[in-house]
């Protein structure tokens, strides 16, 4: 692989330990031991400005919750960025734009990334303002902090990368890639508990197979998933 096939992911948070566990395991785990991903998790408490290591503070105009202060992120960041060119600094927020499919694809082909993951009640908008280039939401939801956002989209984008899967093509068999569902599939046995594998997945004629599942994506997109059509 050359170099130009490697990326590398910078995680900005305020809880690493929601994150580092994951790296190691499974695909994540392996892309990085094959030097194909290199994930780095920075904790932004580092970056605080006072002993006791506050990186947040009441919001301007009252209000309940905590604000991440401008501060630790600039400092974090224009590190990075002095160091290295970097493509996206994604911020992962409930009100960014809805993750799929298309924009893991996109950031995959990328070379360097910083992953903002938020905290508390947010962050100042002068951070977004002047460092984020994208908002990513992974739904209509919130959680805690953007910790496991980041991770997802981490552990999304490093699936897609050349070498990482033990078949080329796996990936792009799954939801979404093509648009629509991804079809049932069976393995052994061939009957269990009266239940049998459909008689074209055992038929050996890969052009019948393969047009069998095609129908099959298209009718549970259909069922489940019919503003995918459009």
């Amino acid at each position: 692989m050359s170099d130009k096939e490697k990326i590398r992911i910078d995680i900005i948070c305020c809880a690493p330990a929601l994150i580092e566990p994951a790296l190691d395991v499974s695909i994540l785990g392996k892309a990085r031991s094959k030097g194909i991903a290199t994930i780095v998790v920075h904790n932004l408490h580092d970056y605080a400005e006072d002993k006791f290591r506050h990186i947040d503070d009441t919001p301007f105009g009252g209000g309940a919750g905590m604000i991440i202060k401008c501060a630790p992120v600039f400092s974090c960041i224009e590190k990075l960025q002095a160091e290295r060119n970097y493509d996206e600094v994604i911020f992962l927020t409930p009100d960014g734009n809805t993750l799929n499919q298309s924009v893991v694809t996109e950031l995959s082909m990328k070379r360097n990334l910083i992953l903002l993951a938020g905290h508390y009640k947010g962050i100042d908008q002068r951070i977004r303002d002047m460092l984020v280039t994208r908002e990513i939401s992974i739904g209509d939801y919130v959680l805690t902090g953007g910790e496991l956002p980041a991770l997802i989209l981490t552990d999304a984008i490093t699936r897609l990368l050349p070498g990482v899967l033990g078949d080329a093509e796996s990936a792009f068999g799954d939801s979404f890639q093509t648009g629509l569902l991804d079809a049932p599939y069976y393995t052994r046995p061939a009957e269990f508990r009266g239940l049998c594998v459909p008689d074209v997945l055992l038929s050996g004629d890969h052009a019948k197979i393969a047009r069998w599942r095609e129908y099959q994506s298209l009718l549970k997109t259909t069922e489940r998933r019919p503003d995918l059509l459009s």
